[in-house]
């Protein structure tokens, strides 16, 4: 199986670059480990449909035939010879590609504080993952807390389901919540979803310069404690979704040579004007290379597939929309910085790493997060650090985890798929 332009990621910027490289007659191909297609932000579900923008995008797939979908496929290791070995729910196999592109996207940043192991208590991202994939809210009561644009998205995806949102706890401050705001004016199309989000919302509590501190309840969540300023509040609920912004994920373009840089959303792939990696003929686009929302990754999608067709006139044209972008997401990360106080949440007792069960009080007892794997197995269990390892580099001021990338298999595989590479 060998592709002329081979994209890893189906969601906004991955979708773009393929209809793009396939108007152009390259072949296509698109691998995913979802499903179908649409990525975190337009993830499809029994009754969550695609519509709008991500409508479009998708049925593009089915429009050219040049395009190979693969969903439920996942990348285990990055071989030579421009090569990558993937597993699907059946096989493990080999694709060639002549041109790549990156657009793996971004996970949720979690931070530890008591009681955040609690069944019932997810990310916000990972709340609307499961009200998409089918998993009933109706009449629950829901908080939502964190930072970021996400609250609000999660909020609208709960209160549509028929889920009561109770509050959401946003811990930036007033004043740069309404700076932010007051900056949609120069992305109207932000704007526009900002205002819809908020009439939709205008009965539920918004808390600023607040923080969850501390979930409670004995075998399932029950309240949270809410810290606003000096003041503590108990608000009663059935889930909480709380995450603090996105991270890059970064790990495929390590693995593939790519070099990174630091960016106020955590390390990101670096590219230049054209999207292009430190790696010939490697591209990458969407939040991997940076966190800016769906319409700056559809851009870079576009201009990753422009510049990998030979075709940069086509691709300058999207140019000064994707400044105009890049802008917004500077002062969304300007907004919406963690508070450093957020890094004293977790008492000693609080879990840490949950693959492992390392305390939180252990892992501060190292230097570093090499010492801390050394010494305690933190990060060394299913998710490699995924969770864990970003939370200890902002509670502790190390290094991200990862620096040199993860080694393969990135995911748990079959025998016989590592045979196959």
């Amino acid at each position: 199986m060998n592709f002329d332009i081979l994209i890893i990621g189906a969601g906004p910027a991955g979708l773009h670059a393929a209809r793009v490289a396939a108007a152009a007659g390259a072949k296509v191909g698109i691998v995913d480990d979802n499903p179908l297609p649409g990525g975190q932000i337009w993830r499809q579900g029994p009754r969550h449909a695609p519509k709008g923008p991500a409508r479009a995008a998708i049925d593009a797939l089915a429009q050219y035939k040049d395009i190979t979908h693969l969903g439920g496929t996942r990348v285990i290791q990055a071989l030579p010879d421009r090569q990558i070995l993937v597993e699907d729910a059946t096989r493990g196999f080999k694709i060639g590609y002549g041109k790549l592109i990156v657009a793996t996207g971004a996970r949720e940043r979690f931070l530890p504080y008591p009681g955040w192991t609690l069944p019932g208590v997810t990310g916000a991202g990972g709340l609307q993952a499961l009200i998409k994939g089918g998993t009933p809210v109706r009449g629950e009561r829901i908080v939502i807390a964190g930072t970021g644009p996400l609250l609000w998205a999660a909020a609208v995806t709960a209160r549509e389901q028929g889920a009561q949102v109770a509050a959401i706890v946003e811990q930036a401050a007033p004043g740069d919540v309404r700076r932010f705001a007051m900056g949609l004016l120069h992305t109207p199309a932000k704007l526009a979803q900002a205002l819809r989000m908020r009439f939709d919302l205008r009965a539920t509590p918004y808390y600023r310069d607040a923080h969850v501190a501390e979930a409670c309840g004995d075998a399932r969540l029950t309240h949270v404690r809410v810290r606003r300023g000096d003041e503590d509040m108990r608000i009663d609920c059935d889930r909480l979704a709380c995450a603090y912004g996105l991270v890059p994920n970064t790990q495929i373009g390590r693995a593939l040579g790519c070099d990174v840089l630091d960016t106020p959303g955590g390390a990101a792939l670096r590219v230049d004007e054209w999207q292009a990696t430190s790696v010939d003929d490697i591209y990458a686009a969407g939040e991997c290379t940076g966190v800016g929302g769906m319409e700056l990754s559809a851009l870079e999608g576009r201009i990753a597939a422009c510049a990998a067709l030979g075709e940069r006139k086509r691709a300058r044209v999207h140019f000064a929309e994707r400044e105009r972008y890049r802008r917004f997401a500077r002062r969304m990360h300007d907004a919406f910085s963690l508070d450093a106080k957020l890094r004293a949440l977790a008492a000693p007792d609080t879990i840490l790493c949950r693959c492992e069960d390392v305390r939180f009080g252990e892992a501060a007892l190292h230097r570093s997060w090499r010492d801390a794997k050394l010494q305690t197995r933190c990060g060394m269990g299913p998710c490699q650090g995924k969770i864990c390892g970003e939370a200890a580099a902002f509670c502790f001021g190390w290094e991200a985890t990862g620096s040199a990338g993860q080694r393969p298999p990135f995911s748990p595989a079959r025998i016989e798929t590592l045979l196959e590479g």
